[in-house]
């Protein structure tokens, strides 16, 4: 560990000397011409003055043209890959940094911030043979620009292609109904599987999310009419079942009934009762249901209480 860190540091203060370098060599070339100016301007003539003059007008030219190219700036996500005569020589920024011109070179920028990479598998066959659409997006991050740059032509390219090819690899191996259900796993293996591939290109893969999964047209309207007969099927058990404790209530019911014929006769007529209480409401009765419940004593009964009334009203 302490290795490492001295190593870091040795490499960052090597880093910070040759940044000093451009400017020192800057400042060196700017006293040399103010010092040919300043001693043009005492000991020499006219003629030698413009001389100085030309030279001196020259000298801040090459000077500033220098510091043009050779003063680079990056931004606070971005660092810049520098190579010195085609070999890595380190990176630069966040901020202002110096190269050499002509010598130093920046082929690449590497962002450090989250990346968004959207990508899809279209008509890509399940295990059982089903094509399916699927679409999902990418985060990931830049964790070594070295790498990123070294090691992979375009990371940003590969990434991408890393990513479909992983997820039409799990398609692949994965049946319709567990890619319907299971968004989650699928999410979680292939996070580990482009993880497993980036990570040697400096690239590290924070998570990955299925947005759609599309079937074709032909199959939902299938599968939508299994559901529908399946939801069919599950009211009919469930009112099979209700019927049967119906039946069983009844039949439990029926045991006191027997032993109590008085109650029948009075839960018969609750129900005549409650069902002449509607206006208009008319109520057919067998002829057994007349001699079983003494309907007619019953209904001779209430006849001569009706035909009493008007005379006592008399």
């Amino acid at each position: 560990m302490d290795t490492k860190f001295m190593k870091s540091v040795a490499q960052k203060s090597k880093s910070q000397k040759a940044d000093l370098r451009v400017p020192a060599i800057a400042g060196t070339l700017f006293g040399v011409f103010l010092l040919v100016a300043v001693f043009g301007a005492i000991f020499g003539d006219e003629k030698i003055n413009d001389n100085i003059l030309g030279a001196w007008v020259l000298g801040w030219t090459l000077i500033g043209t220098y510091i043009l190219f050779a003063l680079k700036v990056a931004s606070q996500w971005e660092k810049a890959v520098v190579l010195r005569l085609g070999k890595f020589h380190g990176l630069k920024g966040p901020g202002a940094f110096w190269i050499v011109p002509i010598i130093d070179t920046i082929p690449t920028w590497i962002d450090h911030r989250v990346m968004v990479t959207p990508f899809a598998a279209q008509k890509t066959l399940t295990k059982d043979t089903v094509p399916v659409d699927v679409d999902a997006v990418l985060f990931w991050v830049v964790w070594d620009a070295e790498k990123a740059a070294l090691e992979v032509e375009n990371y940003r390219a590969a990434v991408d292609w890393a990513a479909q090819t992983a997820l039409r690899d799990i398609i692949g191996r994965m049946m319709l109904a567990d890619i319907l259900v299971g968004r989650s796993v699928i999410d979680k293996e292939l996070q580990q599987v482009i993880d497993e591939r980036t990570t040697p290109w400096g690239v590290t893969v924070q998570s990955v999310e299925i947005r759609d999964i599309v079937i074709p047209q032909d199959l939902e309207d299938t599968m939508s009419r299994q559901a529908q007969a399946e939801r069919e099927r599950q009211a009919r058990v469930i009112l099979g079942e209700s019927e049967k404790q119906i039946a069983e209530s009844f039949a439990e019911a029926s045991k006191a009934y027997v032993e109590n014929p008085t109650a029948l006769h009075l839960r018969a007529m609750n129900m005549l009762f409650e069902g002449l209480k509607e206006k208009g409401a008319l109520v057919i009765v067998p002829s057994s249901a007349v001699d079983t419940m003494n309907l007619g004593g019953i209904s001779g009964v209430v006849s001569m209480a009706q035909n009493n009334l008007p005379k006592e009203n008399k």
